[in-house]
């Protein structure tokens, strides 16, 4: 192989580099011939790439409480140094002071619906350690924390087990077992950087063991102050909305800063000082300067007081668990149980809509969501006509759409996605919890106009006014409308909707804030065989944005009045 190679240097190198250029040529040609294809091929990777890393930083499964916990950025260590230069081998101290660690901010931002993109344990970028002739380090820079609008933020108290300790307890922790000896030598090497070869004799000098105290005085006071700020103003922040923040440089803990990285949570430590620091008439040659003080640290609790943007409400059993599974495609994980409205223990899910429409549920229309065995023969339909004509049955969609995309069951969500929103089966829990309330009633009963009704008046004896955020009306299990059964069984489904449709249009009217009236959208669906959900999925996104859209005009408009005082 050696000797090939050899032969291969020797005797063609010319010929080698002929062919090389050739195939570079060719290349070239090849590249601008297809540039443009090229350019779109590169274009629509990039965006599934983008689309993939969205959903692994969270976007799958929805949370709304989460336990954190934040150091601010360590300052930097002072540098113990001397000038040095030509015709000057003794030079007075240089060095420079470590830079400032990084503080914490927490941001509330619209773009987020759940908690899942915070982790559990942030970090300050650490400051730069200072240099030789005077050169001070770099300061951290600031690190911003994005969680949803509506998220409030406790500190938890010292006792709790769940917080972490502080640099003093770590340290104390670290030393237990030592010996005093060994125990004063490790918290001098934390505290302390040295000259080299100087760190024996540094200790025994007058100047050394007065800066030492100084030191100890200023830390126990700086730890009493966090410890008395723990205790009398603990974090608490209920972000509820984007706001410009005041300009207030020297704005204490937890308060607003307008410098557009939020809320500060954790304070980064102050950088070491540099032998310079320490030069005085009797020591005119220091050889120490100290480490960088340890930031901030603090766990606060994250808990989201708004829960989605869309609200199921329900009677038991009229489908609203099967219906949510169906719309995230089986990663909601609901409970199929018969509870009302009002109970404690909400499901909240993301639905992600595609470029053309469609969203993950929806690629894999007529899975059945549902905790029962059938036979297949419930589940064939004939979908030429009717409410469902742009739904297919299950047979039809396996041997069509899912297969020709590529989908099917255990499909990954591998499209462009375009906008998500979220949706809960229980928006009672919280008042405003939901902007858009979507009553869910089953069609298969024979009056399920007066279920709406009932849910309406349940609606306003929980919260006054709440009934008139109601936007939709779901009618879920109504399987016949998609022409299985009986002709006689089909018509008289039909005639049921008619009815329902014009109960909704005469009782369910609502009155919006401007005092327009508005009517509520009815949608016949089977949440347990993914059928007529697009349609539904599109009305819920045209109310999400409008609700979003409204929310912009009132905080923009309250601004511009706030200007005039």
């Amino acid at each position: 192989m050696l000797h090939l190679t050899h032969f291969t240097l020797k005797f063609c190198p010319r010929r080698v580099s002929h062919f090389s250029k050739c195939a570079v040529s060719l290349d070239n040609r090849a590249i601008y011939r297809d540039n443009e294809a090229l350019a779109n091929e590169a274009e629509t990777y990039r965006r599934r790439r983008k689309t993939e890393w969205k959903r692994r930083q969270g976007g799958q499964n929805f949370l709304d409480h989460l336990i954190i916990n934040i150091r601010g950025g360590k300052g930097g260590d002072g540098c113990a140094a001397f000038h040095r230069e030509k015709f000057l081998p003794f030079g007075p101290p240089s060095g420079g002071n470590g830079g400032r660690g990084g503080d914490v901010y927490i941001q509330p931002t619209t773009e987020l619906t759940t908690l899942n993109s915070v982790a559990k344990r942030v970090r300050g970028e650490n400051g730069g350690n200072g240099q030789g002739t005077w050169q001070n380090g770099k300061n951290g820079s600031p690190l911003v924390i994005r969680v949803p609008v509506g998220t409030i933020v406790r500190q938890l108290p010292r006792d709790d087990p769940r917080t972490a300790k502080d640099e003093w307890d770590a340290e104390a922790e670290s030393l237990e077992g030592l010996e005093p000896a060994e125990k004063q030598a490790k918290m001098r090497d934390n505290r302390w950087v040295h000259y080299p070869r100087y760190s024996e004799s540094n200790v025994e000098r007058d100047s050394f063991i007065e800066a030492e105290q100084v030191l100890y005085k200023q830390e126990r006071e700086r730890r009493y102050a966090r410890r008395k700020r723990e205790i009398e103003e603990p974090i608490y922040l209920d972000l509820d909305k984007e706001v410009e923040l005041e300009d207030d440089p020297n704005s204490p803990l937890g308060l607003p800063r307008k410098d557009g990285l939020g809320h500060l949570v954790a304070l980064g430590g102050q950088g070491g000082v540099g032998n310079p620091h320490f030069l005085t008439q009797e020591n005119r040659s220091p050889k120490f300067a100290t480490r960088g003080h340890e930031g901030d640290r603090v766990t606060l609790s994250l808990e989201l007081k708004l829960l989605a943007d869309i609200g199921l409400v329900g009677v038991p059993n009229a489908g609203k668990s099967t219906l949510l599974r169906a719309l995230t495609g089986g990663r909601a994980k609901t409970e199929v149980a018969g509870y009302a409205f009002t109970t404690l223990n909400p499901v909240v899910g993301v639905v992600r809509v595609a470029q053309d429409g469609s969203f993950e549920g929806g690629l894999s229309e007529g899975m059945v969501h549902d905790e029962t065995l059938i036979e297949e023969a419930q589940i064939k339909a004939q979908m030429e006509e009717g409410a469902f004509a742009d739904a297919l049955t299950r047979n039809q969609q396996n041997n069509s759409d899912s297969l020709d995309r590529g989908y099917g069951h255990g499909h990954s969500f591998d499209i462009v996605e375009r906008f998500r929103f979220t949706i809960a089966d229980n928006p009672g829990l919280i008042s405003k919890a939901s902007e858009n309330v979507v009553y869910v009633v089953d069609f298969s009963v024979p009056a399920p106009w007066d279920d709406i009704a009932v849910l309406r008046d349940e609606l306003e004896q929980y919260l006054p006014g709440m009934s008139r955020k109601a936007r939709m009306v779901i009618a879920n299990k109504a399987d016949l409308l998609a022409g299985d059964g009986d002709p006689a069984s089909v018509e008289e489904a039909k005639l049921k909707l008619t009815r329902l449709e014009e109960f909704v249009a005469r009782e369910m009217s609502v009155l919006d804030e401007q005092g327009d009236t508005r009517y509520l959208d009815v949608v016949p669906i089977s949440a347990k065989f993914s059928q007529n959900l697009k349609k539904a999925v599109g009305l819920m996104e045209k109310y999400v944005v409008e609700a979003r859209e409204a929310v912009r005009e009132k905080e923009s408009s309250t601004s511009d009045d706030s200007d005039w005082f």
